[in-house]
This record gives C-alpha cells, structure tokens and sequence, in this order.
C-alpha cells in the first residue's frame, strides 16, 4: 500500500526491535461488558502496563533511539503521558529532558514526569503554549524537539501496536483508537490496513476541543479551543505546520 508519508510498515518493525523487551507485548483481554453492549467480540489491548502506565513510550523510546550521540538535551510538549515517555527514554540514554505543559495537566502527570528525573515545566493554559516554549528550547538552547505525534519516529512506535494486534489477532475487524494530535491513530492504521487492507479503524476523540476532526472538516489543520475534560490526555491542537499525522491519518482511517 503506498502512502502520502514516507514512513512505511519497515519503520514500524524496526521500531519493534528498538523497544522489544521493554515496551512491547502488553496483553490483549476480552471484555465481557463491552462485548454484551456491542453484541460481539470486543478486546482490550492494556497498554496501562507499559512500564510508564500509557502507550507513549513506545515512540518516544524509537524517536530517541534515533538521534545522534552527543545532543544537548530534548523537549517537548505534552499532556503527560509523551512526557512520561519522553523523561523514560531521556533517561535510559542519559540525555537531559525538559517536559512542557500547560496548567490543565493532571499533578499526578507531573509528579510522575519529575520522577523520572526530568524537568517538568508548567507554561501558560493550552498544549499550543506550551509548544511555545518548547520552540524556544530548541531555538535559544540547542534542545531537540520530541513530538508527541507528529514525528515520523513516534508514529512508526506507536504503530507496533498495530503489529501485535493482528500478530495476535488476524481475525480482527475494527479497530478503536484514542484520537488526538493522530500519532497514535496513524501508526497503527499503517500497519493495520498493510496487512489486513480490509480491516476499519476508528479514531474516537472527545466531543470538546476535537482538533483532528474540526481539522478533518476544514481540509487543513486548524486551531481549537482547549478546555477541561475527562479526556484529558486528548487535549490540544494539531499544529498548524503538521507535517506527518495529518496526511496520513487522513489517508489511513475509516471514521
């Protein structure tokens, strides 16, 4: 299957070696109650068991693999869980890492960040303020920018769920995954739709604040209001120069 991206189904497995042994494999269970709502098979794939709780490590452990010995540091913005990611893989390489965040992260998130041995750095009252000072990290002090989606790396790590889940499953029909800046949701539709070209999948976002959808209907990446919500590692926008996610997800997903 071709793409409009230049990352292919090679990265994704060479992403599953990077990270084989430490963020790979989490179980895939049936659940009963979900499967009674739905009048069929349902499964959860538990990538709360990641050593970080949340699938974000997979990326930002293949993103920082890939960078060259000798960097200052890196960066990046977050809801939490990239940021928890990023603090694991900075750590496991001894690199410096400066997570920043806007005021409506959860304390446990940042607290689990600095835990890690990296700076979290709480700035202004959205992800795209946030994103602000991670420019100028990257700008004034050398630092390398780890996005939390839109970076070819983290997509291809991300999408080795897509792998486990049709190694462990081929019979799967529909996919559902948590939408929002489209890393996620990109990488495991590439591998997906290359190996089972009929299979759906399904990206499900909040209903306030959607930025891949309200990017979706204008054709282009656009801007959102960020606010509360329960949803609260789906927050902020796309950005406006998306180089990766947008196209591809775009391309890739069924609804």
């Amino acid at each position: 299957m071709s793409t409009p991206e230049t990352i292919t189904i090679n990265d994704l497995r060479h992403a599953q070696n990077v990270i084989a042994g430490i963020a790979d494999h989490t179980p895939l269970i049936p659940s009963p109650f979900m499967a009674k709502h739905c009048g069929g098979d349902f499964l959860l794939k538990l990538e709360n068991m990641q050593p970080i709780g949340a699938f974000k490590i997979r990326g930002a452990m293949t993103a920082i693999a890939s960078l060259e010995q000798g960097v200052r540091g890196v960066t990046c913005f977050s809801t939490g869980n990239h940021g928890r990611g990023v603090a694991f893989a900075a750590a496991q390489r001894g690199i410096p890492a400066i997570i920043c965040m806007s005021s409506l992260v959860p304390q446990t998130k940042v607290d689990g960040i600095r835990a890690l041995g990296a700076e979290a750095r709480i700035t202004g009252t959205s992800q795209d303020e946030a994103a602000l000072e991670v420019e100028r990290l990257c700008r004034e002090e050398g630092y390398i920018d780890v996005s939390p989606f839109d970076d070819r790396h983290v997509i291809a790590g991300q999408g080795t769920i897509g792998l486990e889940l049709l190694e462990k499953r081929p019979d799967l029909e529909t996919i559902l995954v948590p939408l929002s800046g489209g890393g996620l949701a990109a990488g495991i539709a590439l591998a997906a739709k290359t190996i089972k070209p009929s299979i759906r999948v399904i990206g499900i976002s909040m209903d306030r604040g959607a930025s891949m959808h309200a990017s979706l209907q204008a054709g282009k990446p656009v801007e959102v209001g960020e606010v509360a919500s329960l949803a609260d590692s789906l927050g902020g926008g796309i950005g406006l120069d998306n180089q990766h996610s947008f196209a591809l997800y775009r391309y890739m997903m069924d609804d």
